[in-house]
C-alpha cells in the first residue's frame, strides 16, 4: 500500500461522504402528489395543507387528538386464543400477526382509552387501518366489548372511531360472530343511557359497517372518507352500471341521510366536546333537579288528600 491509497483518498472520502438524513422528513400526500414536511404535518392533524385531504392515521395517533391534553388512561383488553383455526395461506396466520404486531408495536388493530373530552367522561375506541386492514378478529371484538363495559362502569360516553376493511378472513366465523357480540355490548351502552357517538374516517367497509360503526346515537364523518359495505368497484361490477360521482363517500352519504354530520379533523374535537354537553348534560340537570324520594311520596300524599276531599265536597 503506497501513501497515495493510505492517506490521499481517505480524506477524500471523508470530504465527499454525505451526512445521513432521515428519509421520512417529507410525506407525500396520495391525494395531491405533493410533499408535506413532517412537522407541518403533524401541526395540521395530517390533514394535507394542499388539498385538505385526510391522511389516515393509526389509532394511539387518534385517542391523542381526542382526548383534553393528549391525555388518557390505556386500557388493557382481553387475549382471546392467538390462532384458532390454524389458517394458513402464503403466509401462516401466526406470522402475519408478529409481522403487523412488530410493525406497529400494539397487539391489536383496536386500542381503548379511557379520559375526558371536553370536561366529560369518555372511553374511546379506535382502529388501526395500517394493522392488518383494521380488520377486526377476536381480539378487535373483545377490545370493543371492553371499551362498552368500561363506559357503562364509568358512567361514560362510548366513542369509537371505525377505520376497517371488515371483519378478518384468517379467523372465520369467530371474526364474524364479533358483530352482533359488539352490537350487543353497545346497545348495554344505549340501555344504561349514555351517549354513544360514532366516527367513520376512511375506509370504514364489510361488517365495521354492518355492525357497530353504523349504530350510534350520532354518526360523524370525516371530509372524503369511504363509507360503504362492498366496495364501489364490486358493485359497480355487479350491477353493471356507472356509479355517481362520490359514490360511498362522506359528503354523498350525508346528502343521503346515512350520516349526521361531515366534520374536519381540525373541528372534531370540539364538536364532540359539543355533542357530549347536549347528550350528557340535560341527564344530569335533570336528575339534580328532581326531589328526593321522601319529598315524592308526601307531595303525593298531599295530592290524594286533596283530591278525595273535593271529590267529598261534590
Amino acid at each position: 500500500m503506497n501513501w497515495l491509497t493510505n492517506r490521499v483518498l481517505p480524506k477524500i472520502g471523508f470530504l465527499s461522504r454525505k451526512k445521513d438524513t432521515p428519509d421520512n422528513l417529507w410525506e407525500k400526500c396520495r391525494s395531491c402528489g405533493q410533499m408535506v414536511f413532517h412537522r407541518d404535518l403533524e401541526q395540521n392533524l395530517k390533514v394535507c395543507p394542499h388539498c385538505d385531504h385526510h391522511m389516515r392515521l393509526t389509532a394511539g395517533e387518534r385517542l391523542t387528538q381526542v382526548f383534553d391534553d393528549g391525555d388518557y388512561e390505556s386500557i388493557k383488553t382481553p387475549t382471546p386464543p392467538l390462532d384458532p383455526l390454524k389458517f394458513r395461506d402464503e403466509k401462516r396466520y401466526v406470522d402475519q400477526l408478529k409481522s403487523a404486531r412488530a410493525h406497529s408495536g400494539v397487539e391489536y388493530a383496536v386500542e381503548v382509552g379511557a379520559g375526558q373530552v371536553g370536561g366529560f367522561d369518555a372511553v374511546a375506541a379506535a382502529q388501526n387501518f395500517h394493522f392488518m386492514g383494521g380488520s377486526v378478529s377476536a381480539g378487535e371484538g373483545e377490545a370493543v366489548i371492553k371499551a362498552a363495559e368500561e363506559a357503562v362502569e364509568r358512567e361514560a360516553a362510548l366513542i369509537v372511531f371505525s377505520a376497517s376493511g371488515g371483519m378478518r378472513m384468517q379467523e372465520g366465523i369467530l371474526s364474524l360472530m364479533q358483530m352482533p357480540r359488539t352490537t350487543v355490548a353497545v346497545q348495554r351502552v344505549k340501555e344504561a343511557g349514555l351517549p354513544y357517538i360514532c366516527v367513520l374516517t376512511d375506509p370504514t367497509t364489510g361488517g365495521t359497517t354492518a355492525s357497530f360503526a353504523m349504530i350510534g346515537d350520532v354518526t360523524i364523518a370525516e371530509p372524503g372518507a369511504l363509507i360503504g359495505f362492498a366496495g364501489p368497484r364490486v358493485i359497480e361490477q355487479t350491477i353493471r352500471e356507472q356509479l355517481p360521482d362520490g359514490f360511498q363517500r362522506a359528503e354523498y352519504l350525508l346528502d343521503h341521510g346515512m350520516v349526521d354530520m361531515v366534520v374536519a379533523r381540525g373541528e372534531l374535537k370540539d364538536t364532540l366536546a359539543r355533542l357530549l354537553g347536549l347528550l350528557m348534560e340535560p341527564e344530569a340537570q335533570a336528575m339534580r333537579s328532581l326531589p328526593a324520594p321522601d319529598s315524592i311520596s308526601d307531595d303525593d300524599d298531599d295530592a290524594d288528600d286533596e283530591a278525595e276531599g273535593a271529590s267529598n265536597e261534590a
